[in-house]
């Protein structure tokens, strides 16, 4: 654990120094803080406390950015250390090839999930100073969002540390991270759309429409927070599909914990048989 902790500590350091946790924290804060004073303006207009407009707001902007920050943060986490010459000497030290890149997923979702705490937590307190009522459901769900948008990074930090131990230059890396998020992100929904669209006789059913919602860690964060949440499926329009489908909180979460464990599996595997 010792090996782990110390490259995780590296990561963070390097992150800091690169200023990452400020460049991410501040676009993250000033984006929350746009949308929760522009929010809650219509708040009780449509029936809902300012927290909660907020919460669908900030759902689905991190769909499309922490996704691409995550990936930003971890698409040369092993090809990059390989060019620089840097991974021969960290491996020279007594620790394993599967601890360095735990410790490196560590390091990175600490930086995530720190931006993330702080940019969207400057919003709940921004409303909270400016004397907008926080009922408890409110602050759950809050505090839930937060939780399963690290969880979202995290996911997209194991598929860009999967696609830096399959190839060989950073340049490749980054373009298979561009090309993740532009299809998990956009392509993905725009497809499953219009396949539902063409599916005239009806072949497609329910339960291939959740299995394919659950093949895109950006659709099971999207349920969750947008459809899964109490009290949040009528603001934000997505009520009849969180009643017509059969996917629950626990299986979108365990969804997503899948896509954090088996992209980090077949990293560490593929990393283990990598010649250096």
């Amino acid at each position: 654990m010792r090996g782990i902790s110390l490259v995780a500590a590296k990561e963070i350091r390097e992150g800091i120094r690169s200023r990452w946790v400020v460049a991410a924290t501040l676009l993250l804060a000033t984006l929350a803080l746009t949308l929760a004073f522009l929010g809650a303006a219509p708040a009780g207009r449509v029936g809902a406390g300012a927290l909660e407009v907020v919460v669908v707001s900030l759902s689905s902007l991190s769909i499309f950015l922490l996704p691409l920050i995550a990936l930003l943060i971890s698409h040369d986490a092993v090809v990059g250390e390989m060019e620089h010459g840097t991974m021969l000497l960290l491996l020279s030290y007594p620790i394993a090839r599967w601890q360095v890149l735990l410790g490196k997923f560590l390091g990175q979702i600490s930086i995530l999930a720190l931006a993330t705490l702080l940019g969207y937590g400057a919003a709940a307190v921004a409303l909270a100073a400016a004397g907008h009522a926080i009922g408890a459901e409110a602050a759950q769900a809050f505090a839930l969002m937060i939780g399963s948008s690290v969880l979202l990074g995290a996911a997209f930090v194991a598929l860009g540390m999967l696609a830096s131990t399959l190839v060989r230059d950073r340049g490749t890396a980054a373009g298979i991270a561009v090309g993740l998020w532009l299809l998990m992100v956009l392509i993905w929904d725009m497809a499953l759309l219009g396949l539902l669209v063409a599916d005239v006789d009806g072949r497609v059913t329910a339960g291939m429409v959740d299995a394919l919602l659950l093949l895109n860690p950006a659709d099971a964060y999207r349920l969750f927070n947008l459809a899964g949440l109490p009290g949040l499926g009528e603001l934000s329009g997505m009520a009849s599909l969180a009643d017509g489908t059969g996917l629950t909180p626990t299986i979108l979460v365990a969804a997503l914990l899948a896509w954090v464990l088996v992209p980090l599996a077949a990293a560490a595997a593929v990393f283990s048989r990598r010649e250096l």
